[in-house]
């Protein structure tokens, strides 16, 4: 399956380069622009898991010097959506249809938000949910993310999608 996908294949190649998983980021960050704002960095990528790291610097922290809620949750949502990219078969898509968050600690430090699927959906319309773990430099949890994904065949009607 993983020989077709192009945002796997792009990972694999750029992260053998010096470099390389800081300019497959840049990537991504410029066909979904927003993610740019927290300035993440793909350390895995592969199907089922994804690993991004976030450097705790001053435009993506709070009034109190730690690391934003909202920070937190684009890096959730990034490594959510980049790891289903990354997993599904070229016959599938997804969108994110919603998303809880839990913000358990004051995150002081880098972080790193970290996802894994064990079962990627190969047919059928169906949600997904997608469990993102948000971590300090220490491993101490400091958020959770319960990313809903509406997974389907490409050429299904989005009308045909229960929401």
């Amino acid at each position: 399956m993983d020989d077709h996908n192009f945002v796997l294949k792009l990972y694999r190649k750029f992260k053998q380069w010096p470099l390389g998983a800081q300019l497959f980021s840049r990537i991504v960050c410029f066909k979904a622009p927003y993610f740019n704002s927290i300035h993440p960095v793909f350390e895995t990528l592969e199907p089922g898991h994804a690993i991004v790291r976030v450097k705790k610097r001053r435009s993506v922290t709070n009034h109190i010097g730690t690391v934003h809620a909202i920070a937190m949750a684009n890096a959730a949502e990034l490594a959510g959506g980049t790891m289903m990219e990354a997993s599904l078969p070229s016959s599938m898509r997804w969108i994110p249809k919603g998303m809880t968050i839990e913000y358990l600690k004051k995150a002081k430090t880098d972080i790193t938000a970290e996802t894994k699927l064990d079962v990627i959906p190969d047919r059928g319309s169906q949600d997904v949910h997608v469990i993102v773990e948000v971590k300090d430099i220490n491993g101490e949890l400091v958020s959770r993310a319960d990313i809903t994904m509406w997974v389907s065949e490409k050429g299904t009607s989005a009308s045909q999608k229960s929401v």
